[in-house]
C-alpha cells in the first residue's frame, strides 16, 4: 500500500502554446500548429482527490469512495511531432464564445 508523502510536486509545465492547466472542455480542443493533429496528445495530468478508506482489522485497506477535488494538466505534447511548443487551445467547430 502506498504511504501518504509530503513530497513538493513541482510543475513542470509552462512551456507551450496552451497554458498549463487547461484542459479541453465543451467549447475547446486542442491543436498541434506544428502538424495539424487534433485527436493524439500525450498529457501528464495532476489530481487531488478526497478518498474514504475502509481498513480491515488486518490492517489492509480497500478505497471505497474518490471525489475528485482539483484536476489539471502539467503539460502536453503532440503524440504525432513530439512537441510541446506548439500545441494551442482553439474553439470546437461550431462553438460560439457566448454560449458560456
Amino acid at each position: 500500500m502506498n504511504q501518504p508523502t509530503d513530497d513538493v510536486v513541482v510543475d513542470t509545465a509552462g512551456v507551450g502554446a496552451s497554458a498549463p492547466g487547461d484542459v479541453p472542455d465543451e467549447l475547446h480542443r486542442w491543436r498541434c500548429t506544428g502538424c495539424g493533429n487534433m485527436t493524439r496528445f500525450d498529457v501528464v495530468p495532476e489530481s487531488t482527490t478526497h478518498e474514504f478508506w475502509h481498513l480491515d482489522l488486518a490492517g489492509g485497506a480497500t478505497i471505497e469512495d474518490t471525489e475528485v477535488v482539483r484536476e489539471r494538466v502539467m503539460s502536453v505534447a503532440c503524440r504525432w511531432c513530439g512537441r510541446n511548443d506548439t500545441v494551442e487551445m482553439v474553439l470546437r467547430p461550431g462553438a460560439v464564445v457566448g454560449d458560456r
